[in-house]
């Protein structure tokens, strides 16, 4: 099936909506845009998809290092072009390019190569995980180039993503922190928690500061909500004496005051966390993400993660000089077939791969939904949740393949 610019074009399927699945529904676009959004009644127009076929929003990943062989962080335009593309064709039509701690020049190289990506319209801007994380929770990224806060430090690297540094993950319990979360919100850029070893205390008042300050400062560049980077993962334990951020983090979710990233993919989590995130946050309070690495759909060998090799062990992304965890070998759909196979819901799976991330871009009037006046995003899926399809800005950059 191809499109025409300026013809109107139709897919009906079972859509995938936020108020639930329309079993006999129509997607209908035109140009860049999603026209409406209804059901079949007869139109015969639309192009009719093999019963039990799904059409959900393109998918919108907030957190992965690169993607078919190039890595965001030590890539050249060329290998950044590239990974974003892979992504876009796995079903992942807006995501951030994420970056990992590495010495402050080769940063602000690396934010200035993913700016130009920013307004080539590839990326939706920079994730920035690091430098400023804890040593104890270092996970795959290098403590020697791990480093304290400092208000120069923090405005180097938001003056080196020209605009485009949307969020930047740190550890709330380090000297300085408080410092960082001013800059970052003065500049429009979302907190996020993550690799830290921070107590309970020190997260609540991390997360109360957060909000203090974009309440202060009028926030109105994306949704103001801030997030926890791939949570669970690279934080203390949950012990019944020193519970540490999860639950914290967990219940401020359920209020809505943020939203926890999950890494779902059957590596990073056992499927029963995800079902316990889901049931305590509630789907509308959580992003999944695929912290995809170049290694993602690229077979065994050796790829890079900014200074580091990493290889593929048993559908891992690993570092090769430690063995340690060093990010997602899959997509952010791999995460959501994962999560539904988990026990949750395919809605509640797809809003959290889709409406919520928008919502925390801002972008919830352009992205992120099946509804009329935004992008023509979306993805066509088989029963089994398998891609047949990547429609994204009404053309189809993974042409439709249905038996």
């Amino acid at each position: 099936m191809a499109h025409s610019s300026g013809t109107p074009t139709a897919l009906s399927g079972r859509l995938v909506t936020d108020a639930g699945i329309i079993e006999d529904g129509v997607l209908r676009w035109d140009g860049t845009r999603i026209l409406e959004v209804g059901t079949v009644e007869g139109d015969a127009a639309a192009e009719r998809l093999p019963e039990g076929y799904f059409i959900l929003p393109g998918l919108i990943d907030l957190h992965c290092h690169g993607a078919g062989g190039g890595d965001f962080t030590s890539g050249s335009a060329a290998d950044i072009e590239a990974a974003a593309l892979h992504l876009h064709r796995s079903g992942s039509t807006t995501l951030l390019a994420s970056t990992c701690s590495a010495p402050m020049e080769d940063l602000e190289a690396a934010f200035g190569r993913l700016a130009m990506a920013a307004e080539a319209g590839l990326v939706a801007g920079i994730h920035a995980e690091g430098p400023f994380l804890s040593k104890e929770r270092s996970g795959a990224h290098d403590p020697a180039f791990l480093l304290l806060p400092t208000q120069e430090d923090v405005a180097r690297l938001v003056a080196a993503g020209q605009g485009h540094l949307v969020s930047m993950t740190y550890a709330p319990e380090l000297p300085g922190s408080d410092v960082l979360v001013y800059e970052l919100v003065t500049h429009g850029v979302i907190p996020s928690i993550g690799h830290t070893d921070s107590s309970t205390e020190e997260a609540t008042a991390a997360l109360d500061l957060i909000n203090e300050e974009l309440a202060s400062t009028g926030f109105e560049g994306f949704s103001g909500r801030p997030t926890a980077t791939h949570l669970f993962n690279a934080m203390p334990v949950i012990h019944h004496r020193s519970p540490g951020p999860v639950p914290l983090l967990l219940q401020r979710a359920r209020a809505g005051e943020i939203a926890v990233e999950l890494i779902a993919d059957d590596v990073h989590l056992h499927p029963e966390t995800v079902r316990m995130a889901f049931t305590i946050a509630g789907a509308e309070n959580i992003c999944l993400v695929s912290d995809s690495t170049a290694a993602a759909g690229r077979p065994s060998g050796t790829y890079r993660l900014g200074h580091h090799e990493v290889t593929l062990v048993d559908d891992a992304a690993v570092l090769i000089a430690t063995g340690a965890l060093a990010g997602g070998a899959g997509s952010l759909l791999d995460v959501v077939r994962r999560t539904v196979q988990a026990g949750v819901g395919v809605v509640d799976a797809v809003r959290a791969a889709t409406a919520v991330p928008a919502g925390v871009l801002g972008l919830a009037d352009e992205v992120g939904s099946l509804r009329g006046g935004l992008r023509a995003d979306a993805l066509v899926l088989s029963p089994d949740l398998e891609l047949k399809g990547v429609l994204r800005s009404g053309t189809w950059i993974r042409p439709l393949e249905v038996g």
